[in-house]
């Protein structure tokens, strides 16, 4: 294996184009000032005057806006720089001063919802005609009035702004713990051979390595480090999970989840319905875990197993040759959303892709609207690293539709929709392959890395997690400590349930999942990831079948941003998440994929 290059070893090529953000260190200083700077600018110029009248309130909300726009380019730049190398400790301190300016931003603009609140309903729906660019505001004014009976004072509100950064101290903890201080120890081959663990191989190469004993002894590295501090870890995020309750009841909900979901007006039986769904199709993941053990002529299968190949031959691509296979896959929605797809990720460096020591694990597409949607993840020439960069590519290109057809108010898309462009790319690029390859290797890539890497993640351990975060939150509702065992124990009990009697556990190492999943931090987010695939798979069959419109109306979905609520955004473009059907339907993709294994490897 080669060695995990310096970050200053990356061809500069593969990665992001930070210079095209800020062209310089002292660039992005002069941001920041100009922003907290401007903090106190926009507090006293409008707080308490945003009734006097509706063109004064259409300054305030453009001056807001704008101060928001100029914070969110000021952090992801420090957020990106700090992910690409967690060594670096410059832009960690960035991170740090960041986050006390989005503190800042928040509290200074905490007055806008109260006051809005105050003018009311009825005056501000007159002010929409009368000022042609308030009318803009009409559904955000809509999902305030929504959310009306918890919103406080604007000085319980201020209060609340200036928290955020306190009480996203156990994430960031968190992070800087796993993917900066922790050095894993080697991983070992049949032959004795030592092999480097990093958060950015760990996945992407390690667990799926040829060799039984690299994936065993990569499992156990990676846990045993994680249970090595269990107990911070655990103290972390219970922390987290108290700030959650916190916010749930100075804001006078019922439980955490209904907190949750009200922010984007997700009924609560959305949650239990793919839960409920998920516990009854488990015997096709039963069926999958018998199909692959006997495939690997192995006596036994266990957690780290899931990712093995199942062919000696490593099918390997290069970036360029992901990009054409995803370019390709995905020319039904027209030229132009092709051309700008390439043009990111071949000459504007939207993507970050190189593998570096201290890189982040995982992957994620981020920016803001005043920069590209660039992507940060860790290409291996292989097919599940095609898959993640059709995945990111997904998420980059709703955000650059959302941002070019949307107005800064509308600007952001919810967690509950974000998935769904992702997977669908996913989805349009399997389906590609599967009818244009005929090289059973490759074939069979395809179909392992979907579902060992993809529905495996999104449709097995992201609805297990969710479980997991359901009963820790009411758990901590009811006062009741969270522990290191505790939430060791729960989590071994629940992936025992979901591998069924015949996969061998290890529970002290597979109780440990929960502390590798960061997605934990953010408030019932896990189970987005299930409903996220559902929603896509149901969007790219339309397509797929060649129904009239599909193509327009999954655009339009891509456009709308948060312009309306995130369930008839979905309605919009051909699927209904208030009901199991789009989760049934994505359960039979995958038993599909099963059969076509099955006659693939005999």
């Amino acid at each position: 294996m080669a060695k995990i290059p310096a970050r200053k070893q990356v061809d500069k090529k593969y990665t992001w184009n930070a210079e095209s953000v800020f062209a310089s260190a002292q660039e992005w200083e002069a941001a920041l000032k100009s922003v907290t700077d401007d903090c106190a600018h926009v507090k006293s110029r409008f707080e308490g005057k945003l009734g006097v009248s509706p063109e004064t309130l259409y300054d305030g909300l453009q001056a807001i806006e704008d101060l928001w726009l100029r914070a969110q380019t000021v952090y992801m730049y420090a957020q990106f720089s700090y992910s690409v190398d967690t060594t670096n400790q410059e832009a960690a301190a960035l991170v740090g001063r960041a986050q006390s300016m989005f503190g800042q931003v928040a509290a200074a603009t905490s007055f806008l919802n109260p006051e809005l609140l105050y003018i009311g309903r009825e005056k501000l729906e007159g002010w929409t005609h009368a000022v042609a660019g308030l009318a803009t505001y009409r559904h955000s004014f809509d999902d305030l009035f929504r959310q009306q009976a918890h919103v406080r004072s604007a000085e319980v509100e201020a209060l609340l702004g200036m928290a955020a950064d306190p009480l996203s101290g156990a994430s960031n903890s968190t992070s800087m713990l796993v993917n900066a201080d922790f050095k894993f120890a080697p991983a070992e081959d049949s032959k004795g051979k030592s092999l480097q663990v990093t958060q950015s191989n760990f996945y992407s190469t390690l667990l799926e390595h040829p060799d039984r004993k690299v994936r065993q002894t990569a499992f156990n590295s990676y846990h045993d480090k994680h249970l090595e501090f269990k107990n911070t870890l655990a103290t972390n995020l219970s922390a987290s999970i108290s700030a959650n309750v916190f916010q749930m009841r100075v804001r006078n909900f019922q439980s955490t989840l209904s907190a949750s979901l009200f922010n984007n007006n997700i009924p609560e039986e959305v949650f239990h319905n793919l839960v409920d769904t998920f516990k009854s199709k488990l015997p096709i993941w039963h069926r999958y875990f018998a199909l692959k053990r006997k495939a690997l002529k192995q006596r036994d299968f266990q957690y780290y197993d899931v990712w093995a190949p199942l062919t000696k031959k490593k099918v390997s691509l290069t970036f360029e040759q992901a990009t054409d296979y995803i370019s390709e896959s995905l020319a039904p929605l027209g030229e132009d959303y092709v051309a700008t797809l390439r043009r990111g990720a071949l000459e504007e460096r939207w993507v970050d892709s190189a593998p570096n020591l201290g890189k982040a694990g995982g992957a994620f597409s981020y920016g803001s609207p005043q920069t590209h949607p660039f992507i940060m993840m860790s290409f291996t020439d292989d097919v599940g690293s095609m898959s993640t960069l059709a995945h990111e590519l997904g998420h980059s290109m709703h955000s650059y539709l959302t941002w070019n057809n949307q107005p800064p108010v509308y600007s952001n898309y919810s967690l509950f929709v974000a998935e769904v462009a992702s997977n669908f790319h996913q989805a349009m690029m399997r389906a590609h392959l599967l009818k244009t390859v005929t090289d059973p290797d490759f074939l069979i890539a395809v179909i392992e890395e979907a579902v060992s890497g993809n529905f495996f993640r999104y449709f097995f351990q992201m609805p297990t997690l969710a479980r997991f975060e359901l009963e820790t939150h009411q758990r901590a509702e009811r006062g009741e400590a969270l522990t290191a065992d505790s939430l060791q124990t729960l989590m071994a009990d629940l992936f025992s349930e979901s591998f069924g009697p015949k996969v061998k556990i290890d529970r002290p190492r597979v109780g440990m999942v929960w502390s590798t999943f960061g997605h934990l931090f953010s408030d019932y987010y896990v189970y987005q990831y299930a409903t996220g695939i559902s929603g896509a798979h149901a969007l790219s069959a339309r397509i797929l079948r060649g129904e009239p419109n599909a193509a327009e109306d999954y655009l339009g979905f891509l456009k709308s941003g948060s312009s309306k609520y995130a369930l008839d955004v979905l309605k919009g473009a051909g699927v209904d998440l208030t009901t199991p059907q789009a989760v049934e339907e994505t359960f039979a993709v995958l038993e599909g994929y099963i059969n076509r294994l099955e006659e693939l490897v005999g």
